[in-house]
């Protein structure tokens, strides 16, 4: 199965992934290559969206939350992956510690959870899971839904070393994306590998420096592969200083929005595109979808209502908004029984382990779809994302749909490597 992709401009998206397909091998040399000067994150995951005539990457996770939806079948992958990631910063490792977000009643995210522990403990670790919330001062046993049990456990600094009641782990993986700034028991250890380190936390981590990135490798690839950067790349600028409740930085925003538009018009222009174009203002920091709006003109940002502004102004765990992201928005032509639908395509280190479609019965082509009411659809991503069917002359086959996605998420995940490597602390 893949999503109906359902637009009279597929033409161009065709195009696109033909021209992938036709240049796979210098593509997977080009990226091998770049692997060599960076090194990607443990794991992240890409939100993607298809506009027919453009596919490109709109956010990039560095703490994943969904691995319970990845198809089971592609579990030996997510191992592998996992092996190859574990053993380049301990390759001795026999103990990891997880430090999940201080959520003990998501049940879907502690799903998630649970299946990042089954899926490090089948490479031969053993693994704990530290809890940074501070209600949990003893061992706390949680009861899934599907049966699975989790043991969180208070954290135990000693020195400079992090574990947790007689355990001493050789790594510490984070799931919690660090929203609320880096708590101190998080600061100055040493002698133990945390993955992915501090600084991609959202304490530190902008996504301006994230699409900047991107920027570079985007434009690098399309260079090597004979295509125009803009297909594969969101148009962007950014406002340092804005405060939603005192409506303050709002001439910034107007004018940031005028000029994104105004890009992206002369690119509908030049392709003969028909589609109204329009930016997503989104907090420069932060995830679950929060602090985000679609723009479709610069006036609509100079008079918001309360409730918009409230909705802007803080992020997750209550933070204050005072940077924004204006992004080009990328259209979602693709739908799963007629809703509008995106793909998420996750990775461990360099590889692409499996994927699904975030659906969403009550928003449109131009909306963003992490909202509540969304879905998942697992089954989709039924083949590989790195394994093109070039014999059957069709790129809109799943195989090679699939592998388009992986090009373009992979080239997020590089992007991710060069970010880290330029915000890494002196």
């Amino acid at each position: 199965m893949v999503p109906h992709l359902t637009t009279a401009l597929s033409g161009p998206l065709l195009d696109l992934e033909r021209r992938f397909l036709e240049a796979s091998p210098e593509i997977e040399q080009w990226l091998r290559g770049q692997w060599k000067t960076y090194s990607p994150p443990f794991y992240s995951s890409v939100d993607l969206r298809n506009a027919g005539f453009k596919l490109a990457p709109v956010d990039t996770n560095l703490f994943p939350g969904g691995f319970n939806n990845l198809n089971p079948a592609f579990l030996p992958l997510c191992m592998h992956a996992a092996m190859s990631a574990i053993e380049k910063f301990c390759p001795f490792a026999k103990r990891l510690l997880l430090i999940p977000e201080n959520h003990t009643r998501n049940q879907f995210y502690l799903q998630n959870v649970a299946q990042i522990a089954y899926m490090l403990r089948q490479t031969g670790l053993e693994v704990r899971l530290g809890s940074l919330a501070p209600e949990i001062t003893a061992p706390m046993e949680i009861e899934l839904n599907n049966g699975q049990k989790l043991l969180l456990e208070p954290l135990l600094r000693q020195g400079n070393r992090l574990g947790v009641a007689g355990f001493e782990p050789c790594a510490i993986l984070l799931n919690n994306d660090l929203s609320a700034g880096i708590p101190a028991i998080l600061q100055g250890i040493e002698d133990q590998f945390v993955l992915p380190p501090l600084h991609a936390g959202w304490a530190v981590r902008r996504k301006s420096n994230h699409f900047t990135a991107y920027d570079e490798v985007a434009n690098g690839f399309a260079k090597a592969i004979g295509i125009d950067p803009w297909r594969i790349n969101p148009t962007f600028s950014l406002c340092q200083a804005v405060n939603f409740h005192e409506r303050q930085g709002e001439e910034c925003l107007a004018a940031n929005v005028a000029g994104v538009l105004d890009i992206v018009r002369e690119k509908y222009k030049e392709y003969g595109i028909s589609e109204t174009p329009y930016v997503v203002v989104k907090a420069d920091a932060g995830t679950y979808g929060m602090s985000v709006m679609t723009v479709r003109d610069a006036d609509e940002v100079i008079a918001l209502n309360r409730k918009q502004r409230n909705k802007m102004s803080v992020g997750k765990e209550g933070m204050e908004i005072s940077q924004v992201l204006i992004q080009e928005g990328v259209h979602s032509f693709e739908t799963v029984n007629e809703a509008v639908a995106e793909p998420v395509v996750y990775m461990i280190d360099r590889y692409v382990v499996g994927g699904f479609y975030r659906v969403h019965t009550g928003r449109g082509k131009d909306e963003n779809l992490n909202a509540p009411g969304m879905h998942f659809e697992p089954l989709a991503f039924e083949t590989g994302c790195n394994l093109p069917d070039h014999r059957c002359g069709n790129p809109d086959a799943p195989p090679n749909r699939f592998y388009a996605y992986g090009v373009v998420a992979r080239l997020a995940c590089l992007a991710a490597a060069v970010e880290l490597a330029n915000t890494a602390p002196a």
